[in-house]
C-alpha cells in the first residue's frame, strides 16, 4: 500500500480548463480545444501543468489499469494477454471475444453472467462487418467485456455474489475503490456509473497520473508490475489493431498508456515520469497530439512521436492544416552553459 491515509477528495467544481490544442487551417486558428494537462517528473513532482489538474473529473476507461491492479490484489489469477484484456477498451475483434470467453470458461461462467451493456464492436470496420453479417449487439462485443469477465472471476474467487457485482456497495467494487484511492493518493470525490454499467470513481487528473506512475515503478512481480507488463506486451489486446494507444506504446519503449472516452489519456514510463490529459469537449482528435506534446515535455524523444503530432485538416481533399498542441506545451529550451 502506498498510503494508509489518502488525501482529501478533489474538489467538485467547474474545471478551469485552458486552451490545449489549436485547429489550424491555412495558418489561421480555426478552432480551439480546451482541456488540462499534467506532467510528472520521475520523482512524482509536477513538472508542468496547464488548465485544472486538481478538480474532480471522471477518468472513464483510463482507470482500467487501476481496476486490474485491484482485481489482482483480490486474487484474480490472470497474467499475459488475458490480463491485458482485463484492462482493455477493446475493439471487438475476434481475439478479444475469444479472450473474454476464455476468461469466463476459466471461471466456470458464461456470457449470460455478464452484466455490462450489450453493444456493437467499438472498431468501425469490425462493427461494419457485424452489420453486414446481420449480427446484433452483445455483451461480449462491448468494449469492456474483458474487464467484466475478470470482475466476475474475482468475485467468484472470493466467494462474493455474482448477480450484483456492479453494485457500488458490492465487496468487489469496494475493494476496487480502496485501491483507486491507494494508487491515486486521494479519496474518491463522487461515484457514478460508467457507460458499461460499472461504478466510476471521480478523482483528479493529477491523481490519475500519480497512479499510473506508481504502477510503472512498482517492484517486479507485484500486481502493479504484472498489469504494466501485460499491457505493454499485449498492447493490441488492451485496445485493437490500428488503435493509436497501442501504436504509442510501441513507439516509446517501456511506455504504459491507456485512453478513455471523453478525451482522456494517461501514460507513464518505467522511471515514473507520467502525463495525463483531459480534453474538455471530449474531442478524440485533440487527445493524442496533446498527449504526445506532453510526453515530449516529459523528456521523450520527439522523433519517436512525429506520427502523433496531429491529424491533418482537409480542404478540397488536400491537407491545408492540422490539429496542433498549443505552444505552451512545447519543450523548454535550456540555456547553454557559459
Amino acid at each position: 500500500m502506498y498510503s494508509s491515509s489518502p488525501a482529501d477528495a478533489p474538489v467538485v467544481r467547474e474545471p478551469l480548463h485552458a486552451p490545449v490544442a489549436h485547429l489550424i487551417r491555412g495558418e489561421v486558428v480555426e478552432g480551439i480545444h480546451y482541456g488540462s494537462v499534467v506532467v510528472l517528473g520521475a520523482g512524482g513532482t509536477v513538472e508542468f501543468q496547464l488548465g485544472d489538474i486538481e478538480a474532480a473529473f471522471y477518468p472513464r476507461s483510463a482507470v482500467k489499469p487501476l481496476q486490474a491492479v485491484a482485481m489482482l490484489r483480490a486474487g484474480l489469477p490472470l497474467d499475459g494477454a488475458l490480463l491485458s484484456l482485463a484492462a482493455a477498451s477493446h475493439s471487438g475483434e475476434e481475439r478479444h471475444l475469444a479472450g473474454t470467453r476464455h476468461i469466463l470458461e476459466l471461471a466456470g461462467l458464461t456470457e449470460d453472467d455478464l452484466r455490462n451493456v450489450p453493444d456493437m464492436p467499438f472498431d468501425p470496420a469490425v462493427r461494419d462487418a457485424w452489420v453486414r453479417e446481420g449480427r446484433t449487439p452483445s455483451r461480449l462485443a462491448q468494449n469492456c467485456s474483458g474487464k467484466h469477465a475478470a470482475m466476475l472471476w474475482t468475485a467468484k474467487v472470493n466467494g462474493w455474489s455474482l448477480e450484483d457485482y456492479l453494485d457500488p456497495e458490492h465487496p468487489l467494487q469496494q475493494a476496487i475503490q480502496e485501491i483507486v484511492e491507494d494508487l491515486t493518493g486521494q479519496r474518491v470525490a463522487r461515484v457514478s456509473v460508467d457507460g458499461c454499467g460499472a461504478p466510476l470513481f471521480s478523482i483528479s487528473l493529477h491523481g490519475l497520473a500519480r497512479a499510473l506512475s506508481r504502477i510503472t515503478t512498482a517492484a517486479p512481480g507485484t500486481p502493479e508490475a504484472r498489469v504494466a507488463d501485460a499491457m505493454r506486451a499485449h498492447a493490441e489486446m488492451a485496445s485493437g489493431a490500428g488503435r493509436d494507444v497501442a501504436a504509442l506504446m510501441r513507439a516509446v519503449p517501456g511506455l504504459l498508456a491507456k485512453d478513455g472516452f471523453e478525451g482522456v489519456q494517461v501514460a507513464a514510463l518505467p522511471d515514473g515520469r507520467a502525463i495525463a490529459v483531459k480534453i474538455a469537449d471530449g474531442a478524440n482528435r485533440a487527445r493524442i497530439p496533446v498527449a504526445a506534446a506532453a510526453l515530449v515535455r516529459a523528456g521523450v524523444d520527439p522523433e519517436s512521436l512525429t506520427a502523433f503530432a496531429g491529424e491533418p485538416l482537409l480542404g478540397g481533399g488536400e491537407p491545408v492544416g492540422r490539429v496542433r498542441a498549443v505552444r505552451a506545451l512545447d519543450p523548454v529550451e535550456l540555456p547553454a552553459c557559459a
